[in-house]
C-alpha cells in the first residue's frame, strides 16, 4: 500500500514578504525625495522572484521524473533563499524520502512544523516517513493530528490505514480506507487499499466487485489489476486472470517481483500469496 505524500509551494510573493522588513523598522529612516531603481530595491527583488520561479519550476519538473537528488537540490538552494517558508522544508523532505533519507526527511518535516505547526501536510508527510521506518504509533500519531486540523483528510484516513494494516488491524484499516474513499471517490489507491483490506478478512466477493469497479474507471492503474489478478486466480478465474495480467506487465512489470510487491508496495499477505501462486503457477 503506497503511502501518499503530497507537494506544496506557498506563493512567492508571500515567501518573498517574509524577507522584506517590517514597516516599523524604518519608521525613523527620511524619504528619499527622488527615490531611484536602487533605492527601491525593484531590480533586486526583480531577480529574486525570477530565481525562486526558476528553482521551483526545476524542482517540480526533476519530481515528475523521478529524479529527487536534483529535486532535493533545488529545493535545498530554495531554502536558502527563503529559510522560513515551511512548505519549502516539507518539499525538500519529500525528495529525501523517496532517496530514502528518512532521518534527513524527518528533520525537514520537524522544522517545516515548527514554522506552521497548524499546516497538516508537514505531518501527514512526517508520518509517512515513520512508517517506513516502522514506528507505526508515532505515524498514527501524526495521522491523527492532521485529522485534527482537518476531519476532512481523505489521505491521512488513507494513509493511517496503511499503518493499521501494518499493524494487523485491518478491521480499522478497512474502515479508514471506506471512509477516504467517501471523502475523494476519485482516490483510486484508497478504493484499490479497501479491497486488498476486505481480501484480508475474507470479504472475496466483495474485493472482486470493488477491484473490477477501480478498474473499469481507471483501465490504466497497474495496481489495481495487479490485485484484480490475485483475486481473479483465487477464484479460479484463470483465463480473465492471465488476460488481466498481460495488461499488468504493459503497464508496470515489477509486479512480476513478488519480493518488491511485498516489500516495498507493502501489500498484505494474503493478497501477496495469492500473486505469488498466480505467478508460479501462470
Amino acid at each position: 500500500m503506497k503511502t501518499s505524500l503530497r507537494l506544496l509551494f506557498m506563493g512567492v510573493f508571500f515567501a518573498i514578504a517574509l524577507l522584506l522588513p517590517h514597516p516599523a523598522l524604518a519608521s525613523d529612516a527620511k524619504p528619499d525625495p527622488k527615490p531611484t531603481e536602487q533605492s527601491t530595491g525593484k531590480p533586486a527583488l526583480e531577480t529574486l522572484f525570477g530565481e525562486i520561479n526558476t528553482l521551483r519550476d526545476q524542482a517540480f519538473q526533476a519530481t515528475n521524473r523521478g529524479d529527487f537528488q536534483s529535486a532535493e537540490t533545488a529545493w535545498t538552494k530554495l531554502i536558502d533563499r527563503l529559510p522560513e517558508n515551511p512548505a519549502l522544508w516539507s518539499n525538500r523532505g519529500n525528495a529525501r524520502v523517496s532517496q530514502g533519507k528518512l532521518d534527513e526527511a524527518i528533520a525537514d518535516y520537524n522544522k517545516a512544523i515548527e514554522l506552521m505547526p497548524e499546516a497538516p501536510d508537514p505531518y501527514l508527510n512526517r508520518g509517512a516517513a515513520l512508517e517506513v521506518q516502522g514506528k507505526l504509533d508515532e505515524a498514527i500519531a501524526d495521522y491523527n493530528h492532521v485529522l485534527d486540523l482537518d476531519s476532512k483528510d481523505a489521505a491521512a484516513y488513507n494513509n493511517r490505514g496503511n499503518a493499521e494494516g501494518l499493524k494487523g488491524d485491518w478491521d480499522a484499516a478497512l474502515l479508514d480506507y471506506r471512509k477516504a474513499s467517501l471523502l475523494a471517490p476519485d482516490f483510486a489507491i484508497a478504493r484499490v487499499n479497501s479491497a486488498r483490506a476486505e481480501f484480508q478478512l475474507g470479504k472475496i466477493d466483495e474485493s472482486l466487485r470493488n477491484l473490477k469497479n477501480v478498474v473499469r474507471k481507471y483501465p490504466q492503474f497497474a495496481d489495481a489489476r495487479a490485485s484484480l489478478t490475485a483475486v481473479l486466480w483465487n477464484k479460479g478465474r484463470n483465463d480473465e486472470a492471465e488476460s488481466n495480467w498481460v495488461s499488468v506487465i504493459e503497464l508496470d512489470s515489477r509486479y512480476k517481483d513478488i519480493e518488491w510487491v511485498r516489500q516495498v508496495r507493502r501489500w498484505p499477505s494474503s493478497m501477496s500469496d495469492a500473486l505469488e501462486k498466480f505467478l508460479k503457477l501462470a
